[in-house]
């Protein structure tokens, strides 16, 4: 049971202390693959792929492997891709190189590609491939009966079906979620990084059959400028994308107290059959992008939390740019699937000296003089607006939900470098300009209309990334 085993080829189509109970032993399916921590977006890039080495591990140091089914990720093919992206780009992603990029510069433009924050990097389409095989594959094990999925190197929320984005150039929730409406009716998607979930947002728009629900930071300006409450999907989706703008610095109590709310109401009221959990660790209080001041507890509430409706579930990763935190927290969260209590102590592993000097699987970095800017009654406003939202869902559980269109946004249902920057990762108050690695929400929104104009292919809502958060 935790030997690896190579997947096969494509197939058929709360309270922060969590009390973690042995008696429920749910089959969890965990994708990993060394050669996806070995890739290196660029030097002073906050993307650091080793994050998953780090990640990985620790699950193995403290023997969480023994209590998966553990798969080695396959790489998803060119078709399975285009099930969401456009063939011509998916084309452009597996010839373009470091070496030969000049030789594309009009397609580097039209694609968003080898810009700061989506740069042309070595073993870029291999990367890309990994990255999906794993959501694809475990959006698979879900629907042969596997409880839950685990895929830290998916979460990649930012990806366009014409274009990368922050950080992101191949949707692999959305290729993941293709795979699970195969099977199940209704699916939703939650999103806890500190960066709005655009993408998937964007692909879902205007379906019924996807509930997308992103947690955020969101201000007018910060990255991507996308995710205010009034976006709220439209046609045959109105009323199906929920987004929940947080201010800065939230703290662990603030954020279990409207998460918890609203994931109840859409769990309740929506009556998903399947879920998926990006769990972008950006959020994490200390994040060299994020403004979040979440403890890796109250992030692993989340997890806990939805973890109780046993639906099945996809647990993905997302952002994360202090890594030695991101490895926490992405273990801790694989402790929760498998109902396994951890030592605070971390074992003895290959990246130990990246833990000092405390060596805690909990380490202490909240900010306990960051002032939370998210009042109970700016909290209790917001859930209110989705409560209401929400009552207006022209659905019931009886009712059959409506088929796929044939082009949501571009999709057809049917059919490096293992050394981390240790000056940059071990001091949180090297943070990052967010602006070298994304358009402002301004410039955004500016761009935005400058394609709707030239390209009728797409209705863009926004597209360059500025999440940095992959």
């Amino acid at each position: 049971m935790s030997s690896y085993s190579t997947t096969a080829g494509p197939g058929p189509s709360s309270s922060l202390n969590v009390n973690l109970t042995a008696t429920n032993k749910d089959k969890v399916a965990y994708f990993f693959n060394e050669t996806t921590a070995k890739f290196h977006y660029g030097e002073g890039h906050p993307m650091k792929p080793a994050r998953l080495g780090l990640a990985h591990n620790l699950i193995i140091g403290y023997g969480l492997h023994k209590k998966m089914h553990c798969y080695t990720q396959r790489r998803a093919t060119e078709s399975e891709m285009s099930e969401f992206h456009s063939e011509d780009y998916i084309e452009f992603l597996r010839r373009v190189t470091p070496d030969n990029a000049n030789a594309f510069s009009k397609f580097l433009s039209r694609f968003n590609v080898g810009v700061d924050d989506c740069p042309v990097f070595e073993g870029l389409y291999d990367f890309c491939r990994l990255s999906a095989g794993g959501s694809i594959e475990g959006g698979r094990k879900l629907c042969a009966g596997s409880d839950i999925a685990i895929n830290w190197a998916g979460g990649l929320h930012h990806a366009k079906k014409f274009e990368a984005s922050g950080f992101c150039y191949v949707n692999d929730i959305v290729l993941g979620i293709l795979q699970l409406l195969r099977i199940y009716p209704r699916v939703v998607y939650i999103d806890i990084d500190v960066h709005h979930g655009d993408g998937v947002q964007e692909a879902f728009y205007q379906s019924d059959r996807v509930m997308t629900v992103s947690f955020h930071r969101y201000d007018g300006s910060f990255f991507p400028g996308t995710g205010s409450l009034d976006e709220i999907g439209i046609r045959a989706g109105k009323n199906y994308s929920v987004n929940v703008p947080l201010q800065e610095h939230i703290d662990d109590v603030s954020y279990s107290y409207i998460f918890e709310k609203v994931m109840q109401n859409v769990m309740d009221v929506y009556q998903p059959s399947a879920v998926v959990l990006q769990c972008g660790a950006d959020s994490l209080a200390g994040d060299r992008l994020g403004s979040f001041n979440l403890s890796i507890k109250g992030h692993g509430a989340c997890v806990a939390f939805m973890k109780k409706f046993k639906v099945p579930l996809l647990v993905l990763g997302g952002g994360g740019y202090t890594i030695r935190n991101v490895a926490r927290a992405w273990c801790y969260e694989t402790s929760l699937c498998t109902n396994t209590d951890l030592s605070d102590s971390l074992p003895q592993n290959q990246y130990i000296m990246h833990y000092g000097p405390d060596y805690k699987l909990h380490s202490n970095s909240v900010d306990k003089n960051a002032e939370n800017a998210n009042t109970r009654q700016y909290l209790d406003q917001i859930y209110i607006a989705i409560r209401e939202n929400l009552r207006n869902l022209n659905w019931a559980p009886s009712v059959a939900m409506n088929e796929i269109p044939p082009d949501l946004q571009g999709f057809n249902a049917e059919t490096g470098n293992w050394e981390v920057d240790e000056a940059e990762d071990k001091n949180p108050e090297m943070r990052v300009d967010q602006g070298k690695y994304g358009l402002d929400a301004s410039q955004r929104l500016r761009r935005d209309k400058d394609v709707n104009e030239y390209d009728e292919r797409e209705m863009y809502e926004g597209d360059h990334d500025q999440d940095h958060d992959g």
